[in-house]
C-alpha cells in the first residue's frame, strides 16, 4: 500500500505584477432570446391551381436581336416545326399505322390477359395521333415508339 501524506502543502500565490499571457476579451451580454417567429406566425400559402390554358393569342412574341446586325442575318431562328420536316411527320404516321395493325392482330386471349398493357399501348397511340394532328411530329414519333416497344414486349410474352 502506498504511503499517504496528509501534511498541509503551501500554495504559491501568483505575483500581481506579472501580466497574464492572454488578455481577457470583453464580452457583451447577449439579449434574452425571444420567440419572435412564434409570436407572428405566417399563414401557410396554398398552391395555385395550374391551368392548361393556352397563352393569350394577342401577346406579340418577343424577339431578341443583336445590336448593329440587320434583322435578316439572325442566326439560329426557332421554328414551330410544323411541315418543316415532312419526312419526320411521315415516319411518325408510318409507326402509328404499323402499331394499329399489330394491335388489331393481337389474339383475344392476349388482349384479355394483358388488359393493362394493351390499355397503355392504346393510350400512347391516341396521344401520338393527337400530337401528329397538332403538328408535333417529333412528339408523335416518340409516343408511337413507346407504343411500339410495349407491343414488342407483349409479343415476346412479357407484360405486367
Amino acid at each position: 500500500m502506498p504511503p499517504t501524506n496528509f501534511a498541509p502543502v503551501a500554495l504559491s500565490v501568483p505575483n500581481e505584477d506579472v501580466q497574464p499571457l492572454i488578455e481577457k476579451p470583453e464580452v457583451e451580454a447577449l439579449p434574452d432570446p425571444i420567440a419572435v417567429a412564434a409570436s407572428h406566425p405566417r399563414p401557410r400559402r396554398r398552391p395555385v391551381p395550374r391551368t392548361n390554358a393556352a397563352p393569350a393569342a394577342n401577346v406579340p412574341p418577343q424577339v431578341a436581336t443583336a445590336e448593329g446586325l440587320p434583322d435578316e442575318s439572325a442566326i439560329g431562328e426557332l421554328t414551330a416545326g410544323g411541315d418543316a420536316n415532312p419526312q419526320r411527320r411521315q415516319e411518325a404516321a408510318d409507326v402509328i399505322d404499323s402499331n394499329e395493325k399489330r394491335l388489331k392482330a393481337l389474339s383475344a386471349r392476349i388482349v384479355s390477359t394483358q388488359r393493362s398493357q394493351v390499355s397503355k399501348i392504346r393510350n400512347f397511340q391516341r396521344q401520338a395521333k393527337l400530337a401528329l394532328d397538332s403538328g408535333d411530329a417529333e412528339g408523335a414519333l416518340t409516343l408511337a415508339t413507346k407504343a411500339k416497344l410495349l407491343l414488342y414486349d407483349l409479343d415476346r410474352g412479357g407484360g405486367n
